[in-house]
């Protein structure tokens, strides 16, 4: 695997290896029989011995007849990466042109994978998370003079104790939306010696128990002695026991927010 030139992530790293193609020669209508039978595909590249010679998506296909060969309705003039390219530049391609997708080719021009929006996204949560677990890990080691333990594991959302009171609603459909497609990222549980304390995530799980969901993957920060930690005491303070107790806020009561009508209501 080849990394970027000052060693941050590349495309090779994050890219889906196993890629659906179709033939120049394909007709436009296979095209859509396979585009409208599929949840995870709106275009697909157009390869010819494994030679990457355009893309269709399905607005290509609109006009388009149905025994109309795909080359005649593809777009040629594409944008590719290569493997070894920064994938923060490749992040960049994709915001910028609006593209879902980005073919990734090798030095023969031959489709090697393909680098998507999701892929990004799942690349920056996973670069994120584990950088703010050893900041709260060294937190909670200094403060209290305690050595802890870290690991990553599943935890029973009925298990977890909120150590936030409210979530607004406009963001929960946000995390909907990334726990349906698998995108949401892991949460931050401190383990104070067997009481799971809920640090960060309390919009997904309260997403997670919107639909249904029993548990979820999760950095968990070990104490074995027990220690008298803030958030415990928000808890305690608010009376939160478990994710049942978290209050859904409208964006519309957001404290941060007024309407005209408040605002004059106040004049």
């Amino acid at each position: 695997m080849m990394a970027s030139s000052d060693g941050s992530p590349t495309v090779e790293e994050y890219m889906t290896r196993e890629v659906s193609t179709v033939a120049p020669t394909t007709t436009v209508g296979e095209v859509a029989a396979r585009i409208a039978d599929s949840d995870d595909h709106s275009g697909l590249p157009v390869t010819d011995d494994g030679h990457v010679e355009g893309f269709v998506s399905a607005s290509d296909l609109l006009l388009a007849e149905d025994d109309t060969p795909i080359r005649d309705v593809m777009s040629a003039d594409l944008l590719v990466a290569h493997p070894e390219m920064d994938l923060d530049d490749a992040a960049r391609v994709i915001l910028r042109s609006g593209i879902q997708r980005l073919p990734v080719v090798d030095g023969d021009g031959d489709l090697v994978g393909i680098i998507s929006n999701t892929d990004v996204i799942r690349s920056q949560i996973e670069r994120a998370t584990p950088d703010k677990v050893e900041e709260l890990q060294e937190t909670i080691e200094d403060v209290h003079g305690v050595e802890t333990t870290q690991e990553r594991r599943q935890v029973e959302l009925a298990d977890l104790r909120p150590t936030q009171t409210r979530v607004y609603a406009d963001e929960l459909e946000g995390r909907s939306y990334e726990l349906e497609r698998g995108l949401a990222e892991p949460l931050v549980v401190v383990d104070n010696a067997g009481e799971l304390l809920l640090v960060d995530g309390h919009h997904r799980t309260t997403a997670a128990n919107q639909l249904g969901i029993e548990e979820m993957e999760a950095y968990v920060i070990a104490v074995d002695t027990p220690v008298d930690l803030e958030m415990a005491k928000t808890s305690e303070d608010e009376q939160l026991e478990s994710i049942d107790d978290i209050t859904i806020v409208d964006y519309a009561r957001h404290p941060l927010v007024e309407t005209t009508e408040r605002m004059g209501d106040e004049e």
